[in-house]
């Protein structure tokens, strides 16, 4: 089993947020699927920039949800 890190970002000032969108990469466990989690929200925290957290208040959220991860095997070129 692998973990996907789903990343959702709130306004208070809308009282609402976007629909969760799933991360790329999976984890082998919660511990790294959490500091991952961590770090995405604090490099989109920096990429909205300051400005208009304070104006709308934003805010992450996210969540490691396990799940079985079939990798389809390469085509053979």
């Amino acid at each position: 089993m692998k973990f996907s890190l789903f990343m959702i970002m709130c306004s208070l000032i809308a009282g609402d947020c976007t629909t969760p969108h799933q991360m790329d990469t999976y984890y082998n466990d919660m511990y790294s699927c959490l500091n991952a989690g961590y770090e995405e929200a604090l490099n989109k925290s920096k990429e909205i920039g300051k400005s208009d957290i304070n104006e709308y208040h934003i805010y992450m959220k996210f969540v490691c949800v396990e799940q079985e991860v079939i990798i389809p095997p390469e085509k053979p070129v």
